[in-house]
Formats: C-alpha cells, structure tokens, sequence
C-alpha cells in the first residue's frame, strides 16, 4: 500500500496533458472501501459522547452542517482507512497517461483535502463546505463550473453519482449492485466496473462470530452441576438461553467491531474483520446490531424472564463499557473479561432456576482470568515479533508481557485449589456417590492450563483461548477425560 501511494505521488509530477478529459473520483465507497462521515460518528461516539448527543441539532440545519461540525471534532488519519487498491491502480495509470485527476467527494472538505495530501495525486478537490452538501446535483454542478466546456469522466459507488454518470462521458463504477449497474448503463456509457469478491452473507455470517457462541456454552454448567440434565424442560429453557446470550453476544460483537475500527486496522489478524476491511459497510452494522438487540431482549422478554433478561442488559453494559473505555484500563480489562465469563454462569442459573454456589463462582473467576492474561500475552507476543513497543488502543507495553506470564498460570492454579478445597467441602457428599474420584480433576485441568501457557510463551497460541480449546485435539481428550470422571463420581 505504501509503495503504490509513493508511485502515486511520483506520477503525479507528471504534466497533465489539458486535451485529454478529467477524471473525477469520489472519495467514500470509491477511493476508501468506507463511509468517512460514519467512520467520523464511531470516533466520535468513543472519544467525545457529549458531542455526540448534538448530532440532531446539527443535521436541523443540514446535512453539510452536521459534516462540518463532525469534522472539527474528529481528525480521521487517512493512512489507517482501507482503500480499493483496483481503484488507487486505475488512478495511478490514468495520471501516468497525463490525465488530470480531481478528487469530488460529499465528505466534508477538511476530510477530503486530508485525503488529498496523503495519496498526492489530485490536482484539485470539490468537497462539502458546511453549506452545500456535495452531493447528486450539486456534485455535478461543482464538476461544471470547475471543468468548463471539457468532457469529463467520473468514478463512483452510489445512485446518487447517477446525474454527475449522465453528464459523464465516461462512467466508472465501483462495487455496484445489479440494480445500479443496470441503472447506470441506461444513462451513460459504462467504463471499468470495480467488483468485490467478497459474499455479502458470509461477511454477515462472520461479523456475528458464530464461533464465539461457544462460550454460551457455560450456560449449561449449573444445570449439569446441579445433576438435573434428565429435566427435560429445564433442558429446553438453557438452550433458548443459550441461543438469546449468542445473538445478544453477536450484537455486541458487532458494536465492539464498529467502535474499534481503528485500532483493528492496526493489527495483523483483525484488520481482515468486515467492518474493519470495509467489507460491511458501517450503517449495515448499526442496522444488523440493532435488530439483533430487539429480537432477543423480546424474546428473552416472552419465553424466559424479566431477571435474565437484565442479565442480558448488564452484559450489553458491561461489554459497550468495555468497548468504549475498559479495555484502555490494565488490569481492569481482564478482571472484566473473566467477569463477561463468570457472568454466563450465572445467566445460566437464572434461567434455569439453578442456585450458583460460591465454589463455582470462585473457581470460575480465578480459571478464566488466567485464559483472559492468556490473550493479552499472546497479543503483546505478537507486538514483540511484529516490532512494535506498545498496543494499540490499549494501556500495555510489550515489557508487560513478563509480569502477565506470571500472574496468568498463577491464577489458574489459584481456581485448580478452589477446586480442591470444593472437592474436600461436605456440600459434595450430596451430590456425587463417589466424590474421591473428583480429586483427578486437579492433574487434567492441572495439565491443560500449564500447556496453554506454555504453548503461548512458544507463541504457537495464535487465536483467543477458547477458540483455541476447539480446534485443539489435546483439549477435547481432557475435556472427555473430565467428563468421564464427574460420570463415575456421579454415579
């Protein structure tokens, strides 16, 4: 990306030959795989919320308005966007050929001459000015008055370029839907067609992290603790659970996604994320996280009950707050995520009707904050190989990494002790016929929270944790060995 945008601003010194037409390219959807206004609201809602519950008032007084005030409290960084390369290509040959390039975008002119000043090929820029919103016919009329008399060609994603495509002599499109293309070819001669290989659903289908439902999982383990798995209805009600907590999870997920575009353009693996990528488009993921938070708080609403769904809420909470601020906070982060996870556990009893004893919650809070160092670990590992000295949009440094490496295997050893001092407690006698069998509960878990340690100081522990315990073989045979020994306690 960086050699193509230095090949740009050399080509750009390059005379430009004033017979040939001028191209004219739009900058959201087009240059930028991405909407700069939405990507500035995101910013915006993260870094100064206040500002942002004026959004109303502003757009009161118009659309260029509300972009101009946007832009004066948010500084988006151009060099962190995700940009069409097909289309940087198409611009380079067409400047190396000694065609005038100018860029004309809606975007607010402070955006747009930032834009222009880091890619260094456009001779000029028409954008909005906190009066005109740059937009349809009022592009086209700004592509006029600039242009003159001369032909002109314009490349764009959108149905509202099709007056600027019309007066056009040439039309180039980008990403277009069929409905668009069709539309297009029926007013103006169509030149290069941009499109994504990307599958719309299955960039959906990925936004939700359906592997991360396996979390939800621990839904089930107050009914399986308390041994009441023959309940048939009980059953029922903690897989609708089940199924609530992963689509509410989902939702949150994809806010999460929308709020931490930046800093997951900056890491090796997120920056592939749909939203991040610009896949998805950012309405698409308010729209789809907001009919996921309505269909599941309703149904919870309706089949389950008014506690469980306010445990759905303190998740929404908890998970926006961390979004937005928590994960900034050292420590604070990770006693959050190990309390996300403790939290399961207990929506799982509430809607079961299940009391929870305070040797899971023990156990459960000191097992999963080891797994949540293990991600920072593995996080500030990946830092250190890629030379980078701190994270971004987070409080560690790389040096953290030494003092994580000690207080992760402790607190996993801290929950197998929890364990033991359970498996010693008169409240098991009630439960399991032959409870001496738990004590080889401790070598498994014993074992596995070692070798995910160890696995991640080798720096073989490329994914979170948990989904690193379901592509691992080793992990599903302690898993069985563990469900064997709680079967033959049982009985």
């Amino acid at each position: 990306m960086n050699d193509l945008l230095e090949t740009m601003k050399q080509i750009n010194q390059k005379p430009i030959d004033r017979s040939a037409s001028t191209l004219y390219v739009d900058l959201d959807g087009t240059i930028v795989a991405t909407d700069t206004l939405w990507e500035s609201l995101m910013v915006l809602l993260k870094s100064n919320p206040s500002a942002f519950l004026r959004l109303p008032f502003w757009l009161l007084r118009g659309k260029a308005f509300l972009k101009r005030r946007v832009s004066r409290h948010v500084d988006l960084n151009p060099c962190r966007m995700p940009y069409n390369e097909e289309v940087l290509s198409f611009m380079r040959s067409e400047r190396q050929s000694g065609k005038e390039i100018v860029l004309a975008t809606a975007a607010d002119r402070k955006i747009a001459q930032a834009f222009s000043d880091h890619l260094g090929i456009f001779s000029g820029v028409l954008a909005s000015d906190g009066s005109v919103n740059l937009s349809k016919e009022n592009k086209l009329r700004a592509i006029k008055n600039h242009n003159g008399r001369h032909g002109f060609e314009y490349v764009g994603n959108d149905f509202a370029d099709l007056p600027v495509w019309k007066e056009a002599l040439r039309a180039h499109l980008v990403r277009p839907s069929r409905h668009l293309l069709s539309s297009a070819k029926k007013v103006a001669a169509v030149g290069k067609v941009f499109n994504s290989s990307e599958k719309k659903m299955m960039a959906l289908l990925k936004a939700m992290r359906p592997y991360q439902w396996v979390k939800n999982l621990l839904l089930f383990v107050p009914l399986v603790l308390a041994h009441k798995v023959d309940n048939l209805e009980l059953v029922l009600k903690a897989f609708v659970a089940f199924v609530i907590f992963s689509l509410c999870a989902s939702c949150f997920y994809i806010l999460n996604d929308l709020l931490d575009l930046e800093a997951d353009r900056q890491h090796p693996n997120k920056r592939f994320r749909p939203f991040a990528s610009g896949t998805l488009s950012i309405k698409t993921g308010l729209m789809l996280a907001f009919s996921l938070g309505v269909t599941v708080f309703a149904i919870s609403l309706f089949f389950l009950s008014v506690p469980f769904t306010i445990m759905l809420g303190i998740y929404g909470l908890l998970t926006t707050a961390y979004s937005i601020c928590i994960k900034k906070i050292p420590v604070l982060d990770v006693l959050i995520l190990a309390g996300l996870y403790t939290h399961r556990i207990l929506a799982g009893g509430i809607a079961v009707d299940v009391p929870i004893s305070a040797w899971l919650l023990g156990f459960s809070i000191f097992f999963f904050l080891s797994l949540a160092f293990v991600k920072r670990y593995t996080e500030l590992r990946l830092l250190l190989l890629n030379n980078k000295k701190e994270a971004e949009g987070r409080g560690y440094i790389v040096e953290d990494a030494r003092i994580i490496q000690t207080l992760g295997p402790t607190s996993g050893y801290l929950s197998v002790l929890v364990l033991a001092l359970y498996i010693n407690s008169p409240e098991v006698i009630f439960l399991y016929k032959n409870p001496w069998v738990l004590w080889l509960l401790g070598p498994c878990l014993l074992y596995w929270v070692t070798r995910v340690w160890l696995l991640a100081h080798r720096d073989q522990m490329k994914d979170d944790p948990i989904f690193f315990a379901i592509k691992d073989k080793i992990s599903y045979v302690v898993g069985v060995l563990i469900a064997a020994i709680l079967i033959a306690a049982t009985f």
